[in-house]
């Protein structure tokens, strides 16, 4: 019944696959180093064509629909990636340290470098909601629950979760197949770098760095997950009893001294 009411929706869905795997695995070189582009990234960059909402080829409703199955592809994209866990815990436990030490990064990259830069710009109370994370899902709910989801700092927090829905994937799939040809980083240390806490990322970023390294892919895979599983983890309580009072205190520190609107205001 679903697939009668929705025919439309899942005929797009299924020439965007086709269209994605006929152009497949394309690699450009740069010089200094290569671009991977592979059938996830055509796809994403279609579909945010045909939801624009100016050529109405999706109504919002079928856009929920749309997110809603996503979700679950990505429970079953988790799922298979966890039975692949078990037996190579030994080699993740070898990791651990690495693993839990680069969600320091992850926390402190957003306010030290994007809490200033989202001031300069002009941006006030949103700013503690778009900067505190890289705002997935669990950081929409920390957000929601504390200052409320039609907050300035929950409208910041939405905004970067929509915006990395749209681009983060793009954004770190040629990021890490770029890395990945310049031969500087370990496969397994890119890979758990793409564990950001977001499944669509870290499959963008994975699958990239797969294409860059064919022998380790399996690995890739495993790790990536891994440091995926421990950012979602370990970050939302970094999230609630750290970054988040940490950034809200910085706010209004910073503001009053390099917020844009409050010194034209003052002039």
């Amino acid at each position: 019944m679903l697939l009668l009411k929705d025919w439309k929706l899942h005929i797009i869905v299924l020439v965007f696959v086709l269209i994605g795997e006929a152009i497949g695995v394309k690699q450009f070189n740069l010089g200094v180093g290569t671009i991977a582009l592979f059938p996830m990234l055509y796809v994403l960059i279609m579909g945010g064509i045909v939801s624009f909402p100016k050529l109405k080829w999706l109504n919002e409703g079928q856009m929920k629909k749309a997110a809603g199955i996503l979700g679950i592809s990505f429970l079953l994209f988790v799922a298979k990636l966890g039975s692949m866990l078990g037996p190579s815990l030994p080699k993740i436990f070898d990791a651990g340290v690495s693993l839990a030490v680069q969600e320091v990064g992850h926390v402190l990259g957003t306010i030290i470098i994007g809490l200033p830069i989202a001031l300069l710009i002009g941006m006030k109370r949103e700013a503690i909601g778009a900067t505190f994370s890289i705002d997935r899902e669990p950081n929409l709910a920390i957000i929601s629950e504390k200052y409320g989801a039609d907050s300035p700092e929950g409208r910041g927090a939405l905004g970067v979760y929509i915006c990395g829905t749209v681009f983060g994937a793009i954004y770190l799939a040629m990021l890490a197949g770029f890395l990945g040809s310049l031969g500087i980083f370990h496969p397994i240390s890119l890979a758990m770098g793409a564990g950001v806490g977001s499944g669509s990322m870290m499959a963008a970023a994975s699958g990239a760095l797969a294409v860059t390294f064919p022998n380790d892919a399996e690995d890739i895979a495993l790790f990536a997950a891994a440091a995926n599983l421990i950012s979602t983890i370990l970050g939302t309580y970094l999230c609630v009893f750290f970054s988040l009072p940490v950034t809200a205190r910085l706010y209004e520190w910073l503001e009053p001294k390099i917020g844009r609107t409050r010194k034209e205001a003052a002039k």
